[in-house]
């Protein structure tokens, strides 16, 4: 009998998930803007350095980083209060897509602190140059990720575009580590591939 209930439950749940997906606007969208904005904007910087455009001491790298991710952060606490604050739909599809990026979020923070620790460790500048010549792929990869759930989610077309969209971005880029126009290339990526999206998402949002 219990068992029978749980079933029920699940199968509500779903055809609940399936109803509102396409009938609600995504939430938190300008977090997926921030991010793309923000970290963007330090790849592009991080590609200034490293092409010598600009003069500045080797730490000025992690600096960069841990500034965006300051930032960052910031603009989340921000956004989830005023998201909290303003009330509005909170459907199923949102909470998952909500719970999607969470975790995609958390997951890339990990990364970076594991990154951190193994840089820091090891000392070696060729092993620190390997991580930074990756890091630019996972994190198209984890993107991806976030976009393809949002895209079943909502039962969207176009977010499923930027789903394939990204992973194919991944290995692009891991075609070019160890050369300087890779953080180029993934400044245009994350402006075009969550910047951009998340502002025309928001923007849908507000109508």
């Amino acid at each position: 009998m219990t068992e029978s209930r749980d079933d029920t439950a699940d199968i509500a749940w779903m055809r609940r998930l399936a109803e509102e997906g396409g009938q609600a606007p995504m939430r938190g969208a300008a977090i997926l803007m921030a991010a793309g904005l923000i970290y963007g904007t330090a790849a592009l910087l991080h590609w200034c350095i490293a092409a010598g455009l600009f003069t500045v001491p080797s730490v000025a790298f992690n600096t960069l980083w841990l500034v965006a991710t300051v930032a960052f952060l910031i603009v989340v606490t921000l956004v989830s209060l005023r998201l909290r604050d303003r009330g509005g739909v909170h459907t199923t599809a949102n909470r998952g897509a909500s719970a999607a990026w969470s975790a995609v979020g958390w997951g890339i923070f990990a990364l970076f602190t594991s990154l951190a620790v193994i840089g820091s460790r090891s000392g070696d500048a060729a092993a620190v140059a390997m991580l930074l010549g990756i890091v630019p792929s996972v994190i198209m990869v984890f993107y991806g990720l976030g976009w393809s759930v949002t895209a079943t989610l909502q039962k969207s077309r176009p977010l499923g575009v930027l789903a394939v969209a990204s992973f194919l971005a991944a290995p692009v880029l891991a075609l070019m580590a160890g050369m300087t126009v890779q953080y180029l290339a993934y400044g245009i990526a994350l402006f075009g591939l969550m910047a951009l999206p998340g502002f025309l998402l928001m923007r849908t949002a507000k109508a």
